[in-house]
C-alpha cells in the first residue's frame, strides 16, 4: 500500500496535477462564489508558467545533478551497482527489450565494465505488477548489458526490489553474500543524491558514478548567453514541465525517505 501511495499522491503537488486540482476548485467556485473563481485560476496558470519555465527546471536539475559530479577517474571497485527503472520489457508490438530515458544508466554500467572498473554488476530492480507485465527489470538489464559484452557469469540480479530504499538493502545482502566491499553506484545524476544517501546510510562503500544528465554545461549557457535561448525558456515547454516534475519527485522523495529514516 505504500507503494501505491507514493506513487499516486504526490501526482497532485507537481505542476500538472496541481494546477488540475486549482481549475477543479475554480469550477466550483464558480457555482459557489463565482468572484473568487479566478484565484484558482490564476495560480493554475502561475504554476504551469513556473514549471514549464527553462529557467526554473534547469536551476532545479542542475541543484541535483551537479552534487555528486566525479572530480577524477573513477576508482576500480569489487562490483558495479546498476538501480533499475530504465527499461520496458518485451512486449507485442515491442520486438524486444528497450531502454526509458533512465536507460543510461545500463550503458554506462556495461561501460565501465567493459573498461575493467569492476569484475562483477550488480542488476538491482523488479517489476511493480500494475505498471506493466514482464520479467523483473533486472533481467531486461541482464539481456541488455550482455548483448554489450558483459558475460552471464560476471551478472548479479536482484529481481524483487521495487524502490531504491529496497534496491540498496538487496544489494547489500549480495554484497554479503558474495564478498563485495566496495562498489560503483550508477544511477541517473538527479537520483543519485537520494540513493547514495540510502546507499551510505546501510553502510555500503558506495562511491557514485551518475549518468543520464538532463542539462549540460552548453545547454545552462545557451540560455543565459544567446537572446533567442533566453526567449525559448521563457516560453511553455512540455519537456520543461517534465523536468521540473523529475526533479520536484527527487526532492519529495527525498523528505519522505528521511522522514522514516532511510537516509
Amino acid at each position: 500500500m505504500f507503494l501505491f501511495l507514493s506513487k499516486i499522491l504526490p501526482l497532485f503537488l507537481y505542476p500538472l496535477g496541481l494546477a488540475c486540482l486549482l481549475l477543479l476548485l475554480a469550477l466550483i467556485l464558480l457555482w459557489r462564489s463565482p468572484r473568487w473563481s479566478a484565484v484558482p485560476i490564476g495560480l493554475a496558470l502561475v504554476v504551469l508558467l513556473l514549471g514549464s519555465n527553462g529557467w526554473v527546471s534547469s536551476w532545479l536539475v542542475q541543484s541535483l545533478e551537479l552534487q555528486h559530479v566525479p572530480t577524477a577517474e573513477l576508482p576500480p571497485a569489487d562490483a558495479i551497482v546498476v538501480l533499475g527503472g530504465s527499461t520496458h520489457s518485451i512486449s507485442p508490438p515491442r520486438p524486444w527489450v528497450e531502454v526509458t530515458e533512465e536507460g543510461d544508466r545500463v550503458l554506462y554500467a556495461a561501460k565501465l565494465y567493459r573498461d575493467g572498473k569492476a569484475p562483477t554488476l550488480i542488476l538491482s530492480g523488479g517489476r511493480i505488477e500494475w505498471r506493466g507485465s514482464g520479467p523483473a527489470e533486472s533481467a531486461d538489464m541482464a539481456t541488455l548489458v550482455e548483448t554489450m559484452g558483459v558475460p552471464a557469469s560476471a551478472i548479479l540480479q536482484d529481481p524483487t526490489s521495487l524502490n531504491t530504499y529496497q534496491n540498496a538493502v538487496n544489494v547489500k545482502q549480495l554484497m554479503q553474500m558474495h564478498g563485495i566491499r566496495r562498489i560503483l553506484l550508477v544511477t541517473s545524476a538527479m537520483h543519485m543524491p537520494r540513493a547514495l544517501r540510502i546507499f551510505q546510510k546501510l553502510g555500503i562503500d558506495a562511491i557514485p558514478a551518475p549518468t543520464d544528465y538532463l542539462v549540460t554545461e552548453s545547454d545552462y549557457q545557451e540560455f543565459q548567453t544567446t537572446s533567442k535561448g533566453r526567449i525559448l525558456s521563457l516560453l511553455p515547454d512540455a519537456d520543461q514541465l517534465r523536468m521540473t516534475t523529475r526533479a520536484l519527485k527527487e526532492y519529495l522523495g527525498i523528505g519522505i525517505y528521511w522522514l522514516r529514516g532511510w537516509l
